[in-house]
């Protein structure tokens, strides 16, 4: 009986993959600056990894593999590592064929509450029917970076609720049961439903009413007037500081910065939302912020999350 064949050495391409949400390549490729290569949304960029808020995954110290074959494709991956997902802007029935014969991976939604998946999940994508990229390393466990969620049809008046199930399940953190939430621009109330959820004292800020199941939430509190007219003064500490409202980025991050100065707020969560073109000077401004992250969720649309949190001891 014939020796198999040694399988092929995976050579280092000295580049770092960013996969875009799906219709952002171009704020990606904005920000990345030094675009070395781009297949469909992956784009690869020279060095290791950089900030990039429009990356939904990032592909560490990417290999190149030439192969002779699907079944020896998908054993130069297993000697790499154990769990693949496929990136596939082309090619579908031959990867899914690599697929067949790889370990399987859950890629089944979570309940919210539930842990994100923790076990190293590599990338790969063929480039043609010999060659592959691929990267053992990702810096998400889920595949291509989306955070898939079981929805709850029946109880948050709006699908804003998302947004904030997508956070708290990448960061694996969110308010505690008592603490104090201040929801800016509240209305109908989804962000509000969520951290009532939790067990968490809300003060809703918005001049328009909430949705009536959720204002009678127990632990829920309404201020009927503007976020942007509200004064820090007249509140107490705060654990948490959130914002989804529609306004002008530059705006918001005034609004920030005003809360920040003031030092009430232990931590701050925001969605950065775009109005026609993108405002890359302004989305710089809140990722200088010290200690801070910015990092566009899968329930995001032209919108960013920065995250700004007061570590715990």
């Amino acid at each position: 009986m014939s020796e198999p064949s040694s399988l092929p050495v995976p050579q280092p391409t000295g580049l770092t993959g960013y996969l875009a949400p799906e219709g952002f390549e171009a704020e990606l490729r904005q920000e990345l600056g030094d675009i070395a290569q781009e297949h469909g949304r992956l784009l690869l960029s020279p060095g290791p990894a950089k900030p990039a808020a429009w990356a939904q995954n990032v592909w560490h110290d990417v290999l190149r593999i030439p192969i002779a074959s699907i079944g020896e494709g998908a054993r130069v991956l297993k000697s790499q590592q154990r769990n693949w997902w496929p990136y596939t802007p082309d090619l579908h029935r031959r990867t899914a064929l690599m697929v067949e014969k790889l370990p399987k991976v859950s890629a089944k939604p979570l309940n919210f509450g539930q842990r994100a998946p923790t076990a190293p999940l590599g990338s790969f994508t063929l480039l043609d029917e010999y060659t592959l990229l691929a990267a053992p390393h990702c810096s998400s466990a889920f595949p291509n970076g989306e955070c898939a969620l079981i929805e709850d049809r029946v109880n948050p008046p709006s699908r804003a609720y998302l947004k904030l199930w997508d956070a708290f399940t990448v960061l694996g953190f969110g308010p505690k049961p008592g603490e104090t939430c201040l929801d800016l621009g509240a209305c109908p109330g989804g962000w509000t439903w969520v951290l009532a959820s939790l067990g968490a004292h809300v003060i809703a800020v918005d001049k328009a009413p909430l949705d009536p199941k959720v204002a009678a939430m127990p632990g829920v509190s309404i201020r009927q007037e503007s976020a942007f007219g509200l004064d820090p003064a007249s509140l107490g500490p705060v654990d948490w500081l959130f914002s989804d409202i529609i306004c002008y980025p530059e705006r918001l991050y005034r609004l920030v910065q005003n809360w920040r100065e003031k030092g009430q707020v232990k931590n701050f969560l925001c969605t950065i939302k775009f109005q026609g073109e993108t405002d890359h000077a302004t989305a710089a401004a809140f990722a200088a912020i010290p200690g801070s992250r910015l990092l566009h969720l899968s329930h995001n649309k032209h919108e960013l999350t920065w995250v700004l949190r007061k570590e715990e001891n």
